[in-house]
């Protein structure tokens, strides 16, 4: 019986191994292959670093992300879930050295497009993969208005019908199903990876959801009060932003023990606005009355008519820098912000449903309330209860940038409060982890230490320093992540364009623990520090 077992199991882990090496069907064969509500358009093998993205401008360089991508099998389908539907899926298989396994890739901002870097840097790394461009070929949210069933599916439908239909392609190619399924994305994707383990835990064993833009209702609703409160005399220019950044380290940088910039945990950070009050004239280095009150709403959140919070504020910390608040809060001039592009885009599209929607003229909790009523079923994904993920095995890691100047980190903080009280705190430990980077803005980029592996082209390094690689050994090995190090980006590397180690690392340290310096030693070196409980 013993070698009956032995010998049975030998046979099985030789038809994965010959179903990886030796496709059961030529690629070129699955232009027939029938999913129902869905046409495969498109099935060709690519040679490998010949793939070219279509999107590519005349003068660009071809990343060489795509030039280290192996030979493969890229098979194009359009999906109609409903009468409306037009989701393109693109789906990549390795055409030989298939590790088993799949990826699927998530969406930033309001999506619109084929995540080729990431099908790209998969297949490099054994996946067979599928993006979809959720339902719309724009970036904008044009697309939204009048079309009720296309905000579904850039919801949540174009995500998990990718899956299924994607993992039945796989198997039609290989010969066998895939072993464990992963999906990592950050923003939108963030909010996407949540949906999937809130409403289909059986599509993938392992997520990864970066500053999820989960609480999608209420946060579009906060930026929407920003965005009144930062317009007219309240306008805060660019040029004084930095000046605020200034203010922000001297009264709270040292807090940690450590004076370098970062703020390692910004809710310990009692900044005034008012310090910054012009004395005499106006100028770069101070602010007016209704901008230091501007300042202060920004970071007080949004709450409704009883004083209930509905979504938390931005954070104090890396106001200043690329990815900081000129680019996201203030803009370069009044409403031409980031934050104005996605409010204004969801609100007028997807809410009101009028091109010419004008944001300073609405009530901010009426238009919470509208969108809720209209659109909150579809987008958000802030329901704690992730019982049957977790029930399955499922594993979970959220991480998200203290200074994030898009999405308030608090959003992350309260969710996995909630998700705590709804599955037990064992349970919550046995089955997700939350990562908190100080220093990190909006899924990458700051001024502390914020590449942890976490960049979708990123190469693959150990657990302890690669967030991809501590979730893929956790799902399979059971080993769950604890302190993973994260460094501060200097350059770039050489093979996939993604930054090179600098000369900063620091611990991330699963919340709510937090990395506290020991007091002597290099503080650019992660020994120096220790994850302690607040």
């Amino acid at each position: 019986m013993r070698n009956c077992l032995l010998s049975c199991c030998v046979l099985f882990l030789s038809a994965i191994s010959f179903a990886a090496d030796s496709p059961a069907r030529t690629c070129a064969s699955l232009k027939q292959f029938s999913l129902p509500n869905a046409e495969i358009t498109m099935a060709a093998p690519v040679a490998a670093g010949t793939f070219v993205p279509p999107n590519l401008k005349p003068d660009e360089p071809i990343s060489p992300v795509y030039k280290s991508a192996p030979a493969f099998c890229r098979v194009m389908a359009t999906l109609r879930p409903s009468n409306d539907s037009d989701v393109k899926v693109e789906v990549w298989m390795p055409a030989s050295g298939w590790n088993g396994k799949f990826r699927g890739a998530g969406n930033g901002g309001f999506a619109g497009y084929i995540a080729y870097w990431t099908l790209a840097a998969a297949v490099r790394q054994g996946y067979a993969a599928a993006s979809t461009d959720t339902g719309h070929s724009t970036t904008d949210a044009t697309w939204a208005l009048g079309h009720p069933e296309k905000i579904v599916d850039y919801g949540y439908r174009a995500v998990h019908q990718m899956t299924v239909d994607a993992k039945a392609i796989v198997k039609a190619f290989y010969g066998a199903e895939s072993r464990q399924a992963y999906f990592a994305s950050c923003s939108n994707g963030g909010r996407q990876g949540l949906m999937e383990a809130q409403r289909f835990p059986a599509d993938y064993e392992g997520i990864i959801a970066g500053a999820p833009a989960n609480n999608w209702t209420p946060m579009l609703a906060a930026g929407l009060k920003y965005q009144q409160v930062l317009d007219g005399g309240g306008y805060i220019q660019p040029e004084k932003v930095p000046a605020i950044a200034k203010a922000v380290n001297a009264a709270c940088d040292a807090q940690d023990g450590v004076k370098d910039g970062v703020l390692n945990d910004p809710r310990q950070c009692h900044f005034d606005p008012s310090v910054l009050l012009c004395k005499e004239k106006d100028s770069d280095e101070c602010l007016t009355g209704p901008q230091a009150e501007s300042l202060k709403k920004v970071y007080a959140g949004l709450r409704d008519s009883s004083g209930k919070l509905l979504f938390p504020g931005l954070l104090p910390g890396a106001e200043d820098g690329p990815g900081g608040w000129q680019v996201w809060a203030t803009g370069e001039k009044e409403g031409k912000s980031l934050g104005a592009f996605f409010v204004i885009g969801y609100f007028s599209n997807m809410v009101y449903g009028k091109k010419d929607w004008d944001f300073l003229g609405v009530n901010v909790n009426s238009a919470f309330k509208m969108a809720q009523e209209k659109t909150g079923d579809s987008l958000n994904s802030n329901s704690p209860d992730l019982k049957a993920f977790f029930a399955r095995g499922g594993k979970l890691i959220v991480y998200h940038g203290w200074d994030d100047p898009a999405i308030s980190a608090l959003n992350t903080i309260h969710y996995y409060n909630r998700v705590e009280s709804a599955v037990g705190r064992q349970t919550t430990e046995r089955s997700m982890r939350v990562y908190m980077v100080p220093g990190m803005q909006h899924c990458e980029g700051g001024p502390g230490a914020t590449a942890f592996g976490q960049a979708d082209t990123a190469p693959r390094g150990d657990a302890d320093h690669d967030i991809f690689t501590a979730l893929v050994q956790w799902v399979e090995k059971g080993k769950a992540p604890e302190t993973i190090v994260a460094f501060k980006p200097s350059g770039k590397s050489a093979d996939g364009g993604e930054p090179a180690n600098g000369s900063m690392t620091r611990p991330l340290c699963p919340y709510p623990q937090s990395a506290r310096y020991k007091g002597s030693g290099d503080p650019n070196n992660a020994a120096s520090f220790s994850c302690a409980k607040n």
